[in-house]
């Protein structure tokens, strides 16, 4: 791990930041994921450009945050937030980073009506529930269904 980064910024995400997300994405889940972040990038293209940030410290991307509002999808109204995905560079985790991006996330849907936000956690990760339980999320009332084929 290292020092608290130098100058942590939060940004709108851009285009020149697939690799760096790539990179943190591959040290966190051990693998390479790069088609799928290309998709996810140009997907985020299409929402608002406030809930896709990064940040930027030590001259460099640390960490990102991905989500959306809700524009009546699967009938949920336009006052629902979502966060999609959240990653930290593993040698920047628990020096706030992650919490400053959920917080400048959070700012951002306030400003645009949102007043609920959902995510999904695997039950079993125990280390983002709590950060999500710190920031005031709850069990909702949403119900995560399985079909195994």
């Amino acid at each position: 791990m290292v020092d608290r980064p130098k100058g942590l910024v939060i940004r709108k995400m851009a285009e020149k930041d697939l690799d760096d997300v790539v990179a943190i994405d591959t040290k966190v889940l051990g693998k390479s994921r790069w088609d799928y972040w290309l998709m996810k990038m140009s997907l985020a293209e299409q929402r608002l450009p406030i809930v896709s940030l990064v940040a930027e410290g030590d001259g460099k991307v640390v960490g990102f945050i991905l989500g959306d509002a809700s524009g009546y999808e699967y009938d949920v109204p336009e006052n629902i937030g979502w966060i999609d995905t959240i990653g930290v560079d593993p040698d920047y985790q628990k020096q706030g980073v992650a919490r400053m991006l959920m917080k400048e996330m959070i700012a951002n849907l306030k400003k645009v009506g949102v007043d609920t936000v959902y995510t999904m956690v695997n039950w079993p990760d125990w280390d983002l529930l709590k950060f999500f339980h710190a920031f005031g999320f709850q069990k909702g009332p949403l119900i995560n269904l399985e079909l195994k084929i």
